[in-house]
């Protein structure tokens, strides 16, 4: 069920939140809004240690010694945490592996920096979810 509230803004704030909402391709204030919202209590639950769900992405050079069997003996030390992986041929050189994780937050935070920090990996990231009832 859906509850509406007011908000009061400065105007200078308001209009750069509808200029962000513009950018983003929001359909109105409210789904912003609530977007908002969720985030910040995703990264409530990440600060709290909470159950988590995430996905780590890695771009890589195939090239580079021994690279894909270390992220494969590290995602074998964490199988607990690795739900899914998926792995992409980008070109000749380089590979795109794909981890969809779940689990305490800062486990599966020293799982991505573990494998973000491999010698030949390009670029890493971690997309921040959560499991959280009220998202």
């Amino acid at each position: 069920m859906l509850k509406r509230f007011s908000v009061s803004l400065e105007e200078g704030l308001l209009a750069d939140f509808d200029e962000f909402i513009k950018r983003r391709q929001y359909t109105n204030r409210s789904e912003a809004i609530r977007d908002l919202i969720r985030k910040v209590f995703v990264k409530e639950e990440w600060g709290e240690d909470k159950e988590v769900i995430g996905v780590i992405t890695l771009v890589y050079d195939h090239h580079q010694f021994q690279i894909q069997e270390r992220i494969t003996e590290i995602q074998h030390d964490h199988h607990q945490l690795v739900t899914s992986a998926t792995h992409v041929h980008m070109d000749h050189h380089n590979c795109l592996e794909v981890l969809i994780v779940r689990g305490r937050a800062s486990m599966v935070q020293a799982l991505a920096e573990k494998l973000i920090a491999l010698r030949g990996v390009k670029d890493g990231h971690l997309a921040t979810s959560s499991t959280g009832k009220s998202l």
